[in-house]
């Protein structure tokens, strides 16, 4: 059965189209489960009814023209009570509702499942059978099997619009994982990844003769490149393995391949394109036949296809010489070598399949100010290129091909914030004081050459979080001391006399170098932070010895340990940094010993308050991960990142115990995390006591704003307020409406 349901899935996911492809469903499982009749029933969220979409054994004629509303007969007692229905005598059941034009009056026995994806109910499959049969337990498991397999297949597949009919074509919406806040309307720009089928955008020729030449020329020299390849192995193996570059030889010659191509290109498609479409087309079928060897051809089919295609994309950059006047980026995997082809003044906009909010592209996203949304796992890459697109930064959202009347409110929301961002210049010289006089201090995040910028100085009170593996990420290995204290140098000096506040390399997670590469299973409870550095104790000390010496004479230099677990962590950072200390004093650098932080993060360390705060100078609350491990909740998930939310009560309720304790131990507390960038969290953490907020510099206008309107003893009513509430809904709602009592709505970024 296994075998069964994999080729099923495998013949729908490679569908062109939706009716082919529930045609394929319907049939195979028919088949597979000896019965009368298939069905199935799509739900359609535009007029909100069960709509049969699909069947055999049923009249053709009733596709389409059957619907029913959820929990309207017997499929739509299944949509509704989201289980299973198996009946023997499905006409005697009180729900049992008779359509004429099915002819389903000849069948008795009736089972039902839903077909379902991340809780949204997408349609129910139904198999029928004319006599009176109760479909056994492995009838109805391999059928709930077959469901929940395509219920990813259909969400992706609807979702793309590699699937379609007419109700879901035109404007598209798809969700990701917020990275970098704000908003832009603009083209898309596809950034193919070398030699990916997958990835390859549909292009019209200009030049179909040009597209048919180098269609040969490149399969002309991956020819010639197997051949020398078997030459050169010619005397290493058997001839029977040898045989296997022949088959090779055979599959590009003009007949297999370079015709099918060709003819697809007459079609009106471009040589990659083309070539694409031909190769996934062969690799599909071949994956579905019986027979062992010819599935194994598949990946020689494939491997084929990329070589081809690495030769005809030597002849197409993978940027493109011009682009349009609002550029959104669009790409499988971003980098920022790729960001940097981009004229500043046009890049409106970013957007990836993979990725996430803590990965360098995001980091640099957030410093320059650029809306950026990725984790977007069902993106149709091949179809957007040149597409009209809303991008949404603040919800994660992606709209294509927009309606009016979404492109009006988008561009009113987009002016409005425009509008906003000048008025708020004005005050950005001007003390972060409420108007009850208190001075609570702002911060910023930095880590890259764009964030140390003169304007910045008079408006903060620091750097409260350098990110030091940025210029780790950028290099084809790790930085030698030199490098490292130039780099260090240039923040201290940039910001002196105001502290610095210098993280030692947090890598691992989803933060990996392209020379250290971190495979786990589990990679944010895994090897990461300090407790990379503490088993490298060779890097480390390359990176604390640069850090004193940039130190020399500025006394501005703070360090910062990262993903701090247990005290035996900060005791052996503290050794190694005293050896430094020394290191450098016996060649005659004498610097002194900077002030130590750990990073609060963890959730064990809220546990250790007391034991931490005799080993270190200051605490920094990273709030991301620390909620992100409260909540058990990968925040850069697409499926589970609505559940993370830095306004859970959970995670209120430890903030607020570990300002208190901190106060207790009269020790300096701060947040680095994205509440402190928010208006509102900013509020709720000054009310809590904390000391200090530091955020990526777009951040500050609002929250300077915020804070200059409340006073202390509002925000800390606000938090006796909040923490009395049960959900991070009614805490959400509750910050909204005491911000709009304030006349301050205005600063929270658009929720839903």
């Amino acid at each position: 059965m296994l075998e069964v349901l994999r080729r099923i899935i495998q013949e729908v996911n490679g569908a062109r189209s939706l009716d082919a492809a529930l045609s394929t469903m319907v049939r195979r499982i028919r088949k597979a489960m000896q019965t009368d009749v298939c069905s199935f029933y799509l739900f359609d969220e535009e007029i909100d009814r069960l709509v049969l979409m699909e069947t055999i054994g049923l009249r053709s004629q009733a596709v389409g023209q059957v619907t029913l509303p959820i929990g309207e007969g017997l499929v739509g007692l299944v949509a509704r009570r989201e289980e299973p229905l198996n009946l023997e005598d499905a006409q005697a059941h009180p729900q049992f509702r008779y359509f004429e034009s099915t002819g389903e009056e000849r069948y008795s026995s009736f089972l039902g499942v839903p077909i379902i994806h991340q809780r949204r109910m997408l349609g129910v499959l139904v198999v029928q059978q004319a006599e009176k049969r109760r479909y056994g337990e492995e009838d109805e498991a391999f059928l709930v099997t077959m469901a929940a397999q395509l219920g990813g297949v259909l969400a992706h597949a609807l979702a793309t619009g590699n699937l379609t009919r007419p109700s879901l074509e035109g404007q598209v919406q798809f969700k990701g994982v917020a990275a970098s806040p704000g908003m832009a309307i603009g083209e898309a720009v596809v950034i193919t990844p070398p030699a990916d089928l997958d990835s390859v955008p549909d292009l019209i020729p200009t030049d179909v003769d040009y597209e048919i030449t180098r269609l040969k020329e490149a399969i002309g020299r991956v020819r010639e490149e197997i051949r020398a390849a078997g030459a050169r192995l010619a005397n290493r193996i058997s001839a029977q393995e040898l045989a296997l570059f022949e088959v090779y030889q055979q599959m590009l010659s003009e007949a297999a391949l370079s015709q099918e191509v060709e003819k697809r290109i007459r079609e009106g498609q471009w040589a990659p394109g083309a070539l694409a479409d031909v190769v996934k087309r062969h690799v599909q079928y071949l994956e579905r036949v019986d027979d062992d060897y010819l599935r194994e051809r598949s990946a020689d089919v494939r491997d084929l296809g990329r070589r081809v295609l690495a030769h005809l994309q030597e002849e197409t950059p993978q940027t493109p010489s011009v682009y349009p006047e609002r550029t959104i980026l669009v790409g499988d995997e971003l980098s920022v070598a790729l960001l940097g082809e981009v004229p500043r003044d046009k890049l409106v906009g970013l957007v990836s399949v993979r990725g996430s909010s803590t990965s360098h592209v995001a980091i640099l996203a957030r410093a320059m100010g650029i809306p950026t949304v990725l984790g977007m796992v069902d993106l149709p890459l091949p179809r957007l290129s040149g597409s009209q697109l809303i991008l949404d930064g603040h919800r994660g959202r992606l709209f294509i091909r927009p309606g009016q009347e979404l492109l009006t409110h988008y561009s009113s929301m987009i002016a409005e914030e425009e509008a906003l961002a000048e008025v708020l210049e004005h005050e950005q010289h001007l003390p972060s004081r409420t108007p009850d006089g208190y001075d609570m201090p702002l911060m910023v995040n930095t880590g890259l050459a764009v964030d140390a910028v003169a304007s910045l100085k008079p408006r903060i009170s620091g750097v409260g979080l350098y990110r030091t593996e940025v210029p780790f990420m950028v290099t084809e290995r790790f930085p030698g001391e030199q490098e490292q204290t130039r780099l260090y140098r240039d923040q201290l000096e940039s910001f002196a006399p105001l502290p610095v506040v210098m993280r030692t390399l947090d890598i691992g997670g989803d933060k990996d170098l392209p020379y250290f590469p971190i495979e786990e299973a589990n990679p944010f409870l895994g090897w990461r932070g300090i407790r990379v550095t503490l088993d490298h104790p060779e890097v480390l000390m390359v990176q604390l010895r640069a850090m004193l010496r940039a130190s020399q004479g500025l006394d501005n230099l703070q360090v910062l340990l990262p993903m701090i677990t247990n005290v035996d962590e900060v005791d052996a950072a503290q050794r190694l940094l005293e050896r430094a200390i020394v290191e450098l004093g016996e060649e005659g650098v004498v610097v002194p010993r900077p002030k130590v932080g750990v990073m609060i993060e963890v959730p064990a360390t809220l546990y250790q308050l007391d034991a931490l705060a005799e080993r270190a100078d200051f605490f920094s609350v990273g709030s991301n991960d620390l909620t992100q491990y409260l909540l058990a909740v990968d925040r850069n998930n697409p499926r589970v990142a609505d559940l993370y939310d830095a306004c859970h009560p959970a995670v209120l309720s430890a903030m607020a115990t570990l300002a208190s304790e901190s106060r207790r131990l009269d020790m300096p507390v701060s947040v680095c995390g994205e509440l402190a960038g928010d208006p509102a969290g900013a509020l709720l953490l000054m009310g809590m006591g904390f000391g200090a907020l530091s955020m990526n510099a777009p951040s500050l206008p609002r929250v300077r704003a915020a804070i200059r309107r409340v006073s202390l003893s509002d925000a800390q009513q606000l938090v006796d307020q909040t923490l009395r509430l049960d959900s991070p809904g009614e805490v959400r709602r509750h910050l909204d409406a005491r911000m709009a009592e304030w006349d301050l709505a205005h600063l929270l970024p658009p929720r839903d």
